[in-house]
Order: structure tokens, then C-alpha cells, then sequence
């Protein structure tokens, strides 16, 4: 999240349009799109602990490749390599967090999950303040020394537990027809397409929001990373709540609950115009974070244990590949001056996320 404060730097130093921008944006998801589903397998078949801290190191290597890039070719291959890292880590850590927790996975993740909100809120206001008084590469730089770190404290901390001989072999084409007919059924195919929406909205929504702020907005660089910051900030109280709601009401009533704000904030925001009102509309927009405690979740419950990895990773690679359309499809239609109508019709695929919602079937033994 650090990526957009930035974009107004490396739209500068680069030449780019709103529209190619939006493709960097694009490409880093598109990388961590495309490795969810690998990092499902090999969180089915070996143990989190490893998968996770190698996940860590390489995140911590590609982003040194993106703040040495020389030029506007290499930055995109190094941001796609930057995505492709990023895939190891999801999953491993929603798998472990069901072998510990298995009665309490919605408030683990969601604890889990805010403590990255933590991170988040922190990140954005740095690295455009590192930016305005350096380079924006300082802006990314200043994360790497902390992924070691936590890299470490990753491999000395989560439990290793060794799988089992006769676990089912995750790459095998039986496994895959296993995956696929669990996929098929009807509850599953109307979550997987809520979380395509979903992530073409969220992708599309924080790539392009500090930059909104300083172009429709006249806010300065240095605030709008402070407002996403605070986004953040919001989602880290967000989260835990959504994530007990669901292991208390299940996922209908919990997620329809998060995404009633944010579509009231979306068709508000193009027509405030003072700091404080801002403010308010983003804390409104902010309660979608609990999102991905209460749907991932739901979808992790829904495959058996030996596949659960696997399952997830293939659900997300497909949300997620499709969603990482977000940022170029919306820095497109920014370019052509449309910016306010963009987030009107970001609030639209939010009614229709929370219709799907409401008339998801309901699996057999669930809340």
C-alpha cells in the first residue's frame, strides 16, 4: 500500500499517464494473483512455517530490484516480480491459522488480518514522507530491513508440524478434480464471483485513492498518505469485528454488515470537499476491509483439510487475477476526466456484491 502515495513521484520521474500507472498498479497484482494458487500447493504440501519465512525473503528481494530500477521497463518487471513474491505468504498463513484456531478461524484471521492494517496504516504516510524529503524509492526502501526481521521472527514463531505421509498429493490430477468438483457446488460458485467483484473493486479503489486525493482534491501528497493511512487505521479495529461477526452470525449477515458503509462513502466522496468531510467519508469507506475476514474464511471452511490450501489458492488466483484488471480499468477511464463517475459506479458493484450476498445459498451446515 505504500505503491500508491507514490504514483504522483513515478508518474513525474517517468513520463507515465494515469492509464500506465494504473498498469504498474495492475502488473503487481496480477503477480500475486497468478502464485496464489502455487502457494496453495505448497502450503498443502509442506509446512507453513518454511513457506511463509521464504515468502518474506523474497518479497524483501524483489522490492530491492524495484528501488534500483533504472527505467520504466525494468520498474515493471521488477513490480511484476514484486506481485509473483507476494503469493507464498496468504495462504500458508490461513491454513496454519485453521490448524490452530479450527473453532475460531474468522477471529484469528481477523486479528491477523488487522495486524497487517497496522502495518498499512503506518506504511502509506512514511513512504510519502520519505518520498517528499528524498526520492520515492526511499519510500519502498525503508520496508526492506523490516521483512528481514519479520522474516525471521515468521520461521522462529509459527509452528512447524511436519504432513502426514498419506496426505493426498496435492498435484495430482485427482486432487485437481477433488478441488474442482468442491468448487462446483452452487454456494461456492456464487463466492467465488462475490470475490471477483470484490477484488476488481478493492484493487481498483486503493490504487488510485491518494491520487485522487491530489488531483480532484488539491489535498498534498504528504495528507493524502495520511487519509489512506487512516483508512487503514480503521480497518485495524474493522477487521477483529468482522471476523468474530462471522464466527457468530456466519458470513451473510457479517459481510452485507461491512459493505453498507463503504457504498454510502463511494457516492458521497465526489462531492465533499473539506478535510474533515473527507475524513468522515473514508472511515465510512474503510469497514469494506473486513471483507476479507469474513469471505476467506467462509471459502477456507469449505474444503476439506487435506486440500484446503490448494482450494483457497485456486479460488483467490482466479478472484484475484480478474481484480487485478481494477487499477488499469479505472486509470483508464481517469485518463478520459471520468474520475468522480469512477468511484459512483465502484459504489454500484458494491449494491451488487451485497444482493449475491443475500441470496448466496446457504451450504449445508452452516451459520
Amino acid at each position: 500500500m505504500a505503491l500508491p502515495v507514490l504514483l504522483p513521484y513515478i508518474r513525474s520521474e517517468f513520463g507515465l499517464s494515469l492509464s500506465v500507472v494504473g498498469f504498474l498498479v495492475t502488473l503487481l497484482w496480477f503477480g500475486g494473483a497468478v502464485g496464489q494458487l502455487p502457494g496453495g500447493v505448497l502450503a498443502d504440501e509442506y509446512n507453513e512455517g518454511l513457506i511463509m519465512t521464504v515468502g518474506v525473503g523474497v518479497v524483501a528481494i524483489a522490492l530491492t530490484f524495484v528501488v534500483l530500477a533504472p527505467n520504466a521497463a525494468t520498474l515493471f518487471v521488477a513490480v511484476l516480480l514484486w506481485g509473483l513474491a507476494t503469493s507464498l505468504y496468504p495462504i500458508a498463513r490461513i491454513t496454519v491459522l485453521s490448524e490452530i484456531y479450527p473453532e475460531r478461524l474468522g477471529s484469528a484471521l481477523g486479528l491477523t488480518m488487522a495486524s497487517g492494517d497496522v502495518g498499512q496504516t503506518l506504511t502509506p504516510p512514511i513512504a510519502g514522507a520519505l518520498a517528499a524529503l528524498f526520492v520515492w524509492q526511499a519510500g519502498l526502501g525503508f520496508v526492506i530491513p523490516l521483512l528481514i526481521v519479520g522474516g525471521v521472527g515468521v520461521w522462529f514463531l509459527v509452528p512447524r508440524s511436519p504432513r502426514a505421509d498419506d496426505t493426498t498429493e496435492t498435484l495430482s490430477v485427482d486432487t485437481a478434480r477433488y478441488v474442482l468438483a468442491e468448487w462446483r457446488r452452487p454456494t461456492m460458485v456464487f463466492v467465488s464471483f462475490i470475490l471477483v467483484l470484490f477484488f476488481f473493486f478493492w484493487q481498483a479503489f486503493t490504487s488510485f485513492f491518494p491520487t485522487y486525493l491530489v488531483v480532484e482534491k488539491g489535498i498534498s501528497t504528504s495528507t493524502a498518505g495520511l487519509l489512506f493511512g487512516a483508512f487503514f487505521a480503521a480497518g485495524a479495529v474493522v477487521k477483529p469485528v468482522a471476523g468474530m461477526a462471522y464466527d457468530r452470525i456466519g458470513m451473510r449477515w457479517a459481510l452485507i454488515a461491512v459493505l453498507v458503509g463503504p457504498v454510502a462513502g463511494l457516492l458521497l466522496l465526489p462531492i465533499v470537499d473539506s478535510f474533515e468531510a473527507i475524513l468522515v467519508v473514508t472511515l465510512a469507506i474503510s469497514t469494506m476491509l473486513g471483507n476479507g475476514a469474513v469471505t476467506q474464511s467462509f471459502v477456507a471452511e469449505q474444503f476439506p483439510a487435506e486440500i484446503q490450501g490448494t482450494g483457497l489458492g485456486a479460488v483467490r488466483t482466479l478472484a484475484a487475477m480478474v481484480g487485478a484488471t481494477g487499477p488499469v480499468v479505472f486509470g483508464v477511464v481517469a485518463d478520459r476526466g471520468f474520475f468522480d463517475e469512477g468511484y459512483v459506479a465502484l459504489a454500484v458493484i458494491l449494491v451488487v456484491v451485497i444482493g449475491l450476498t443475500y441470496r448466496m445459498p446457504r451450504p449445508e451446515g452452516s451459520r
